[in-house]
């Protein structure tokens, strides 16, 4: 959903350069060498190219506010500069330009942000206005940061501390700091909040433990260990729609899926199992350890795992549903789009059952292989050497600009000059399908 990733160099045949999901894990957005591509991932056995964007080649971000036409891109040649366009009218609404590098664009129905290395920018999504800008944030040069898609619970999260794994949230709709959380004792990775905005789940730059924590108020709910023997880098958190499940990738060949669920004692006039009586004697036990160990025997494992064919290419996960069936879908820089079908009660290994092409039409789906779901044990595959972009810029201390038009409307725009007026917060969801209303802004009538 929220989570994109964006390779250091070109992985897909045609030069695939970031991908991402929207916020309801409908559609695919992938940058390429040629400009962008938005596809359906509605259907197991096909994914329909829904627009294709050639307006810049290059595109390293590109985010698409729910089903909407609403579409912000980056490119490479213009790094400093956010478009964004009405895809289906081919028209442009507006573009930015910042201070330095745009290291990421997060999206939803009252926001647009735009994160620097040192500083964020918080847009109204309705006519673009900037409201907020958060300078002198600490050094983020990957730009993580993740929004809540929740209109309603619109809170930011982004690194607190450049050394150790300090979460601020920050109220976009109020426009101010909520709570700083002490999420890890290492540098963050990755974070992502649940459909609602009422968790935000995190991993730090060591990648062994995920934790979940309340929104707003910063309590620990649950922690889940990915593994000890090695250190790892996660590339991407996603929650199910129910926020009862967490997917994370990383950089090897297992994704993890995570079950979120409290595990309550055994009823009255139950006979205890041998397991939830050694439970309770390590519960019993763990008050009497160093926090560390006492933290260990908290952790649980994955519910559920998927074996790629690959190890050191980066990825985006999102767990949904398609077809009435839950599903895992990673979209991989290898340029393909794997889908699995989660048995959500038993868990285990999940099945391959679709991989597409992100290339050459992308309509012609792959039939699962065997030798797909085996791990590559003792190969790896050497990680990119490109440098980063926030690696090599500075940082002027001057404002975004905007160089075109103010307001988003489905007819185009406004005149140059015009600003299309601030309306109401919406109270409930609003359809963002239908090409004659102002996404996102409540429903018009004629």
């Amino acid at each position: 959903m929220e989570e994109r990733e964006t390779p250091d160099g070109p992985g897909g045949p045609q030069g695939l350069i970031s991908a991402s999901f929207n916020q309801d894990t409908t559609s695919l957005s992938v940058g390429t060498k040629s400009g962008y591509r938005l596809f359906s991932v509605t259907s197991v056995d096909k994914m329909d190219c829904i627009h294709e964007g050639a307006e810049c080649p290059d595109v390293y971000i590109v985010e698409r506010l729910f089903s909407s036409s609403l579409v912000a891109v980056v490119s490479l040649s213009m790094p400093r500069r956010m478009n964004v366009y009405h895809f289906k009218r081919g028209t442009e609404i507006c573009n930015y330009s910042y201070s330095n590098n745009i290291l990421s664009v997060r999206l939803n129905r009252q926001r647009l942000v735009v994160c620097l290395e040192e500083s964020v920018y918080i847009h109204n999504i309705k006519d673009m206005k900037l409201l907020k800008t958060l300078l002198n944030t600490p050094s983020n040069p990957s730009g993580l940061c993740a929004l809540s898609v929740n209109h309603g619970n619109s809170y930011l999260a982004y690194p607190g501390s450049q050394t150790i794994g300090e979460i601020m949230v920050y109220d976009t709709n109020n426009l101010s700091k909520v709570t700083m959380i002490p999420a890890h004792d290492s540098p963050l990775a990755a974070l992502t909040f649940n459909a609602s905005g009422t968790k935000l789940a995190s991993a730090s730059e060591r990648g062994t433990v995920i934790r979940v924590f309340t929104i707003p108020e910063g309590q620990r709910l649950f922690e889940f260990r990915r593994g000890m023997k090695r250190y790892v880098s996660i590339s991407s958190l996603s929650f199910s729609s129910d926020a009862q499940f967490l997917c994370a990738s990383s950089n090897t060949e297992t994704v993890h899926i995570f079950k979120l669920e409290q595990h309550s004692p055994s009823r009255d006039g139950e006979s205890p199992t041998w397991g939830a009586y050694v439970g309770k004697m390590f519960t019993a036990a763990s008050t009497y350890l160093p926090s560390q160990v006492s933290d260990m025997m908290h952790q649980d494992r994955a519910f559920a795992t998927v074996r790629l064919n690959m190890f050191g290419l980066k990825n985006v996960c999102a767990l949904s549903t398609v077809q009435k069936l839950p599903r895992l879908l990673v979209a991989s820089s290898d340029g393909h789009l794997y889908i699995y079908n989660i048995d959500p009660q038993d868990g285990g290994e999940c099945v391959l059952v679709r991989k597409h092409r992100l290339f050459e039409g992308g309509e012609a789906p792959q039939e699962a292989r065997q030798e797909e779901k085996e791990s590559e044990d003792g190969r790896s595959l050497p990680p990119s050497t490109s440098p980063s972009y926030a690696a090599t810029v500075s940082l002027p201390s001057t404002a975004p600009s905007s160089t075109t038009l103010t307001g988003y409307s489905e007819d185009g725009g406004a005149e140059k000059g015009d600003v299309i007026p601030e309306h109401e917060f919406a109270e409930g969801p609003v359809c963002l399908d239908d090409e004659n209303e102002f996404p996102p802004v409540s429903k018009q009538t004629n």
